[in-house]
């Protein structure tokens, strides 16, 4: 295939700024097929490109197959007039496809597999899906040749950067995802002004910090401001999952220089980092510093929702975020929807900043993260919001799977998920189920194992597991899980139960 301009070269930077604003206005005229809100044609282009920072993308076991996790996009194909355009840096298995176009109720998975062309780049370095696009220009006059109209089309991509702008420039579709500008507003610093500027309460802190010197100096003012406070918690701005996270325990001098001496034995929320690799990427992204919130009872939920083109806020979700490592800073997994007696006080509080953000030019998702706690369970939860995510988290791929699976929709009042049956649903998911025996399994010993066991999602009961991230299975023995329920307990039972299969069918030879 011989690539046709526009070029990469071709894009001057005040060239890529307008015709990226003028691609603009044409998501809103395909917003309603996106939403799944009617059966309108349209092409749905999914980059999973993980663009994060190199030194953070590197923690991550198997990155590259994360792609996987938008696999559960395909439910845009229950469309049967919708067309798909799905990119990855290696080829998907194609056992791994056909088990998730299973799933696709009411639809012949021959006819959506007829409109799904599957691209790769070839190309597992750990490097973004969407830079090793940027530098195959035939591989990006593939992308155009599988868009039936570009004027119906759009680019989803897990979050936005300059390079996922010149893509969608590139392929001549609308962005759906926020403008790369407003960035900022995803910060840890940027989140906390912006949340602010909502009226939702932050945690005591300062944002805007530089490097070592500014959190060292930010401390001494908290501390001042809160003389009795014994911990403060670091964060890097672009960080994600908790693991940019570093806890200071306050010295009872409050001399300048125990705060320095404190800062050299930070207590990191990955093993691996150290004090002099950590302040380096505080000078090179900046940071925050804040109060660390200790109480007998707290937990973390979380709730998402879409902003549209013309500034509507619309709830997606809510979930109580599964956290470990050391003082539970990182994001393991999650269950849905969040507890009864906070899950509506987020929605809303969420909301307010998804006005904020939407008088601010912010389109498509966005999460908010907080912290409930109280010292007494006969008190009121206080609410406090973390920060806010311009991308897909950790918690989008889950509740996709519900959509994939189920086919029902988001109850607003309530913020309780209802199949077509009226049936409430549930869920416990992670990305991070690893076990040294998993290595070695293929795809095709997964799928017998869930078949022999009976694991698969049952449209019957309405309840059942799916599986992802399933390519990082053989090579790193990791693989991600949705246990689908009508209760939490349920969902949590279906989930130590699949364990506990995948264990026993892992245990010979050890």
């Amino acid at each position: 295939m011989i690539p046709k301009p526009p070029f990469l070269k071709d894009l001057t930077p005040e060239r890529e700024i307008t015709e990226f604003e003028a691609l603009k206005p044409r998501l809103a005229e395909v917003w309603d097929a996106l939403t799944m809100a009617n059966e309108v044609p349209h092409t749905s282009v999914v980059v999973p490109s993980l663009t994060l920072d190199q030194s953070e993308l590197t923690k991550i076991a198997g990155a590259s197959f994360y792609e996987e996790r938008l696999l559960f996009l395909l439910i845009r194909l229950r469309n049967p007039r919708a067309r798909m355009v799905f990119v990855t840096s290696q080829p998907i298995h194609p056992i791994i496809l056909e088990y998730y176009l299973q799933f696709l109720a009411g639809i012949p998975a021959s006819h959506a597999r007829s409109r799904l062309t599957l691209l790769c780049a070839d190309d597992a370095s750990p490097r973004s899906l969407t830079e090793k696009i940027l530098q195959r220009p035939r591989l990006i006059e593939r992308i155009r040749a599988g868009i039936m109209d570009p004027s119906r089309a759009y680019l989803t991509v897990f979050n936005s950067t300059p390079l996922e702008r010149k893509l969608a420039v590139l392929l001549g579709i609308p962005l759906n995802g926020c403008d790369p500008r407003l960035a900022g507003l995803g910060t840890k610093s940027g989140s906390r002004k912006a949340m602010r500027e909502a009226g939702v309460e932050v945690p005591d802190g300062l944002e805007d910090l530089r490097d070592a010197t500014d959190a060292g100096e930010a401390l001494q003012e908290l501390r001042g401001r809160r003389p009795d406070l014994q911990r403060a918690v670091l964060k890097l701005n672009d960080s994600f999952s908790g693991e940019g996270n570093a806890i200071v325990s306050l010295p009872v001098s409050r001399s300048k220089g125990a705060l320095r001496d404190a800062l050299t034995r930070l207590e990191f929320s990955v093993p691996t980092e150290t004090t002099e690799a950590y302040f380096e990427k505080y000078s090179r992204m900046g940071g925050v510093a804040e109060e660390f919130i200790d109480a007998p009872e707290k937990h973390s939920p979380s709730a998402q929702y879409r902003i549209s083109p013309r500034g509507d806020v619309l709830a997606v979700s809510t979930h109580d975020q599964i956290l470990g490592g050391p003082r539970e800073q990182v994001f393991l997994g999650c269950r849905f929807p969040a507890r009864d007696d906070y899950r509506v006080r987020i929605q809303e509080a969420g909301r307010k900043v998804g006005q904020e953000l939407a008088r601010r030019g912010v389109v498509s998702r966005y999460g908010v993260d907080f912290l409930v706690h109280r010292r007494d369970p006969s008190e009121e939860w206080k609410l406090t919001a973390l920060e806010i995510n311009l991308r897909m988290g950790g918690t989008t791929h889950p509740y996709l799977a519900l959509q994939f699976l189920t086919g029902g929709s988001l109850d607003p009042e309530c913020g309780l998920y209802r199949s077509p049956s009226g049936q409430a649903k549930f869920y416990k998911a992670t990305d991070n189920l690893f076990s040294e025996r998993y290595r070695g399994l293929l795809p095709e010993d997964l799928v017998e194992i869930l078949t022999m066991n009976k694991l698969h999602y049952s449209h019957g009961t309405e309840s059942g597991v799916l599986f992802h991230l399933i390519g990082a299975l053989s090579e790193f023995g990791k693989l991600g899980v949705t246990a689908i329920a009508n209760s939490h307990e349920q969902a949590d039972e279906l989930y130590a139960h699949t364990l506990e299969v995948l264990d026993a069918e892992t245990a010979y030879g050890h």
